[in-house]
């Protein structure tokens, strides 16, 4: 009977296992130990006497590489200036009338809404020259008067403390503004036939513009798609898309942002010249609309400009008036359209915004300084859109 009982002890798999465990048999599992610690490299007595060397010296390396790359872009966009500057005006306006494009769309077919937006645009800004010009044409012969009785009234007041200029000083400056004229009479001519040349250019490029504004009004959509999916792999297209359209808001916020600013400074400034019945008030007016596109300098360069026309046409009280309303434009401009206006759609220090337009201008003069502040916001806009969530 014991026997029996043995012989089904031995016969059940779970009790022969235990026996295997007890007997000495193999384990059924086994202790790994873990790997001894790799010694780390030896680090050199400098880093170890100045931790922030090897911090510096990375980023130093990755900033010049993207200098280098910066670098490049400008030297290829300079190399093809003219698409590039009619690109970037096709972008301005695609994110001016694509608003008002998407409107007349709700009650008009697609193609349709377009042209009616692009059409009255354009109707609108002749309009506008056409209006300045006829105000210039009818003030000409009273503009002239008031010109030369400026110059007389400005020669009078150099001859005052505390100038001192006599007669003849003014006298040798005329002498010598004639004989420049004179002397490089060819090279002026020579540069008007080149300035001939750039109103070509500018015609070319404006016509270029008009017809890249058209398909991006019409199917920018499908233009962006067509190109993330057709140029891109599939594992970086939802990233370039993020960066793509964080870019575009921040573009065209920008660009409505400051058109609102610029609308709302030339209607100040074509306020007060009117009051100060200042000549040209009107062409002043534009001029301070299209100057307020370059921040923080183009304004006071126009209304540097109106002072001058100011002071030759009205006289030297007229001209302060002018420089007091300088001031309290650049308050107003500063302190409140910037902040209330700009702040939704670009957030830079004005020393960020100062310093890109003067390396913008540097780089290629007026069209440079335009573009400095877009493409410096548009840049910090994508590095935020591509910066990882906190967690």
């Amino acid at each position: 009977m014991v026997g029996d009982a043995r012989r089904r002890v031995a016969g059940r798999p779970g009790r022969r296992r235990a026996a295997g465990v007890v007997l000495g048999s193999r384990p059924a599992y086994s202790v790994r130990l873990p790997a001894p610690p790799r010694p780390e490299p030896p680090v050199p007595s400098a880093e170890r006497t100045v931790p922030w060397l090897r911090v510096a010296a990375a980023y130093a390396w990755r900033l010049i590489l993207v200098g280098v790359v910066v670098y490049g872009v400008f030297i290829v966009l300079g190399s093809f200036q003219l698409i590039a500057v009619a690109l970037f005006l096709a972008l301005v306006v695609t994110s001016v009338l694509r608003p008002v494009t998407d409107l007349l769309s709700r009650f008009l077919p697609r193609p349709l809404g377009v042209a009616v937006a692009l059409v009255g645009s354009l109707l609108l800004l002749l309009t506008l020259l056409a209006l300045v010009g006829s105000s210039v044409a009818g003030e000409s012969a009273q503009l002239a008067g008031e010109f030369r009785g400026g110059v007389h009234r400005i020669e009078q007041w150099l001859r005052r403390p505390p100038f001192r200029l006599g007669p003849d000083a003014l006298s040798a400056l005329q002498r010598q503004v004639t004989q420049y004229i004179s002397a490089h009479r060819a090279s002026l001519l020579s540069s008007a036939v080149n300035e001939l040349g750039r109103v070509v250019e500018l015609v070319t490029g404006g016509a270029l513009a008009l017809f890249a504004s058209v398909f991006f009004l019409h199917s920018g959509e499908r233009l962006w798609g067509w190109a993330r999916d057709r140029l891109l792999p599939a594992g970086a297209r939802p990233v370039w898309d993020r960066a793509g359209r964080a870019a575009w808001r921040t573009f065209a916020g920008y660009t409505r942002g400051i058109i609102i600013v610029a609308a709302t400074n030339a209607v100040l400034v074509g306020i007060g010249l009117l009051v100060l019945r200042v000549p040209l008030a009107l062409p002043l007016t534009l001029l301070e609309f299209f100057a307020a596109f370059v921040p923080l300098v183009g304004s006071p360069v126009a209304l540097g400009v109106a002072t001058v026309v100011a002071l030759a046409g009205r006289g030297p009280l007229t001209a302060v008036g002018v420089l007091v309303l300088i001031v309290v434009i650049g308050q107003v401009e500063g302190h409140v359209l910037h902040p209330l206006v700009m702040s939704w759609a670009v957030r830079l220090h004005p020393l960020v915004v100062a310093v890109s337009v003067i390396a913008g201008s540097i780089v290629a003069g007026v069209i440079g300084a335009v573009v400095a502040v877009p493409l410096v916001s548009v840049v910090w806009a994508v590095l935020n859109a591509l910066r990882p969530a906190p967690p």
